[in-house]
């Protein structure tokens, strides 16, 4: 399908909307927007070049003065993305779970409108369905999410720490993030990238002291922070020396993870880890190029519950040929496990994954079932949904959740996901967000991706994230 609009700002978000629909290549959409002052008109020409079949739609609304630029611009795309909908959900007879909405962070979307008073807490359910077309069920998830996320505190002195370690042991097949093998750098370009991610964190400490920001929590992601060795990981750990209640690290990979390890992040005051299985089928992990194996996983798990760690967990659906029943028996192993937390992740079939090239073998047509598969089951057991957010490309135009059990929320999660926080983010691929609450705005700042680029480039890295915090 191809969206083509006069309004070129807009052309990303109808393409977007229109891609949930899925593949229809005979389908022409030609978007005409006119406006004056008042008023704003768009026009719609739907073709189908097969049959060279056309109808013309066409939707009115008046613009009100008194809004900014920039909530005007907020209407109009939204109007034009709603007057989409309508016509591809009536002419594909087809309703998209989550309406309009192309974003990813709907939680976010309605929290501002709550803030702004352009909606009601207790009306999120009626706002999502009536304003973007959202499915009850959808919209029931947004308003049990805000529910649980009691913990947000907005601060702009209070601020969370990302260091990110862009190294796996293997490549998985559905990843599209910039992630290096282990093999491929060697244990001397590895310490070279702790030395240059340790000048950075000397840097943001004294940015810390001077702005007299608080550190909230500390998350260590990747890629699989796991995959250091142990001289490795415990030099990465004294470089945060600070005093938080949440410090979390990554330990993706069953494969990588080992009690010496664990006694080094326990040393150094972490309190969270996460195992992800991604799926209890060999088959399938031996599929992805995950090497693990379950033992390795339920020995992992033991390991970390003996000493007293928070544990995260997160499974996939849609993984490549896995049918509704071997997703089903996933989710009844991780209830049977009872972590911390489970995340359930629908499969983004992303560009840069070598997945992109073997769509064949994904298969879509339980991706719907198996997410309400997981949701009623952890709900059953006593967890409760409590962030969320969309990725582009995702099966069925689905969603990724978090839910917890009795108060083991991910704090930095939460911040993350709903940009209520400052976010310094240290060490190659990570992104610094700088967010104003008074002023509702957010600023962000990219590290760049390649681990070699990174070092070679750490001063002035260093010094674009000193005029970043000024």
């Amino acid at each position: 399908m191809v969206i083509k609009t006069n309004r070129e700002e807009l052309q990303i978000e109808l393409q977007d909307l229109a891609n949930l629909f899925g593949t229809h290549e005979e389908i022409e959409i030609i978007h005409d927007e006119q406006r004056n002052s008042t008023m704003v008109v768009n026009q719609f020409v739907f073709k189908n070049t097969f049959t060279n079949e056309e109808k013309q739609y066409s939707f009115s609304y008046n613009l009100d003065e008194n809004l900014s630029d920039l909530e005007k611009k907020s209407l109009i795309k939204k109007m034009v993305k709603n007057h989409l909908y309508s016509i591809l959900s009536k002419e594909l007879k087809i309703q998209l779970p989550w309406g309009s909405l192309t974003g990813v962070r709907p939680t976010k979307l309605i929290r501002d409108m709550i803030e702004k008073g352009q909606a009601k807490e207790y009306l999120v359910c009626e706002t999502l369905q009536n304003m973007f077309y959202v499915s009850p069920q959808k919209a029931k998830l947004v308003a049990n999410i805000l529910k649980n996320q009691k913990c947000i505190i907005r601060n702009d002195n209070l601020i969370d720490l990302y260091v990110n370690i862009p190294i796996c042991p293997t490549r998985c097949l559905y990843c599209s993030f910039i992630s290096h093998q282990l093999s491929s750098l060697g244990e001397e370009k590895v310490n070279k990238y702790l030395d240059c991610l340790e000048k950075e964190i000397q840097a943001v400490k004294k940015i810390i002291f001077n702005k007299a920001y608080i550190v909230r929590t500390i998350y260590v992601g990747g890629g699989t922070p796991s995959v250091l060795n142990d001289n490795q990981l415990e030099r990465l750990m004294q470089m945060l020396n600070f005093s938080v209640d949440e410090k979390t690290v990554e330990c993706g990979r069953a494969d990588t993870i080992t009690s010496s390890k664990l006694d080094i992040l326990k040393k150094y005051g972490v309190t969270r880890i996460s195992i992800n299985p991604q799926t209890f089928s060999q088959t399938t992990l031996k599929r992805i190029g995950r090497s693990h194996t379950n033992k390795q996983i339920f020995d992992a798990y033991t390991m970390a519950l003996e000493r007293g760690f928070i544990v995260n967990m997160d499974v996939i659906a849609g993984l490549p040929m896995e049918k509704l029943g071997t997703f089903k028996k996933t989710c009844k192993t991780l209830i049977e496990l009872y972590p911390h937390n489970i995340t359930v992740h629908t499969l983004s079939v992303k560009r840069g994954a070598q997945l992109k090239d073997q769509t064949e073998i994904i298969d879509t047509k339980d991706i719907n079932k198996m997410m309400d598969f997981a949701h009623d089951l952890l709900a059953e057991n006593g967890y409760k949904p409590y962030y969320m957010y969309r990725q582009k490309n995702q099966l069925g135009g689905l969603e990724n959740v978090g839910y917890f059990r009795d108060d083991f929320v991910c704090k930095f999660n939460i911040d993350s996901m709903e940009e209520t926080n400052t976010v310094i983010g240290v060490g190659a691929g990570a992104m610094s967000k700088r967010v104003f609450n008074l002023e509702n705005r957010i600023e962000r700042q990219h590290n760049v991706k390649f681990i070699n680029d990174y070092c070679d480039r750490i001063d002035s890295i260093i010094e674009e994230k000193r005029k970043f915090y000024k």
